[in-house]
């Protein structure tokens, strides 16, 4: 089939999909519908509807919107259908069930943030970082019954530096997305929907390279730092967290009163205090200090109190002087 033949719907929510679906219209491809989430309440009495970074960026293109509540509603299966999709390329979106996956004559793929089979699941990001992974990358495969399973077409590779942060990885990953998903087409279309693909061997890839990792949603729970690891686990964790949704811990005064505290930016030392629980607040001068496993001291260089606004430690040290452990 020639591009100019391919009819494609494109499938996506978040900003990180935006990427994908603006580098198809600026490469021309015929995007005949996109998919998404349905507007989403915002504001203090829920009565603002937001809609999706992806919606917003269709719109100004003239594309046309679909937005099921269900995915398996029949009106919009129906609907879907009459778009006569030759392909479906998914970022960044929710499960798929086969009567929408397998609907296009070419199928459907996904453009997965990660290096499958490794960090299936919805933060793929996230936990490469919190994991101290030195390496990631971007995979587009075609779905099937199961999440991230499906044979896998390309992979690209990523780089994280150990000072890197989501907001950086994600940034690149981004980018990197949108350059795989053209390539992926490519390969579609010069093997007439039949690109070379391999099925992802879980138990190959053990052998070869160890534990298989998950990546499953984060909630407010896991954002939650454990002072009894090392300061490395630490310092990953946080900068696996941040900016969004960052990682916290409760503050406690001198006077017992606790606070919760999100930690947004730290920094590794070679200092050690033996004697110091973890937790354990040493403040020396304007730098802050807490205790991690074995006395290890992680420096904190950006932090929020709840209800206050983000700030460098040393600006929240001139007016928290009077505070005793993280807990």
């Amino acid at each position: 089939m020639k591009k100019d033949n391919l009819r494609i719907v494109f499938m996506g929510t978040p900003e990180f999909a935006v990427e994908t679906l603006q580098a198809l219209v600026e490469h021309q491809y015929n995007v005949v519908a996109v998919v998404t989430q349905p507007d989403k309440p915002v504001g203090r009495h829920g009565s603002v509807l937001q809609p999706s970074a992806v919606k917003q960026y269709a719109l100004s293109q003239g594309l046309p919107v679909l937005q099921p509540e269900k995915m398996k509603d029949p009106e919009f299966v129906e609907t879907l259908k009459s778009y006569q999709a030759n392909l479906q390329v998914v970022v960044a979106f929710r499960m798929l069930p086969e009567v929408v996956w397998a609907m296009p004559e070419y199928g459907t793929f996904n453009v997965h943030a990660a290096l499958l089979p490794q960090y299936r699941g919805a933060a793929p990001i996230n936990w490469a970082i919190i994991n101290g992974e030195t390496q990631t990358g971007v995979t587009t495969f075609f779905l099937d019954h199961d999440i991230d399973t499906g044979r896998i077409i390309l992979q690209k590779t990523f780089d994280i530096p150990d000072t890197a942060d989501v907001e950086y990885v994600y940034d690149g990953l981004m980018h990197l997305g949108a350059e795989i998903c053209l390539e992926t087409i490519e390969a579609i279309l010069a093997s007439d929907g039949h690109p070379a693909s391999i099925p992802q061997d879980n138990g190959q890839w053990i052998m070869d390279n160890g534990q298989l990792k998950a990546a499953p949603k984060i909630f407010k729970e896991t954002c939650e730092i454990n002072w009894h690891q090392s300061a490395k686990q630490v310092y990953d964790f946080i900068r696996g967290l941040s900016p969004i949704p960052g990682a916290w811990t409760t503050l406690v005064a001198s006077d017992d009163k606790e606070t919760v505290l999100k930690i947004y930016r730290a920094s590794k030392t070679d200092l050690k205090r033996p004697s110091a629980e973890p937790g354990t607040i040493i403040i020396e001068g304007k730098s802050l200090f807490v205790a991690c496993l074995n006395g290890e001291l992680l420096q904190l260089e950006e932090l929020q109190l709840s209800g206050k606004k983000r700030m460098a430690a040393r600006d929240f040290l001139n007016g928290n002087q009077a505070i005793k452990k993280m807990k």
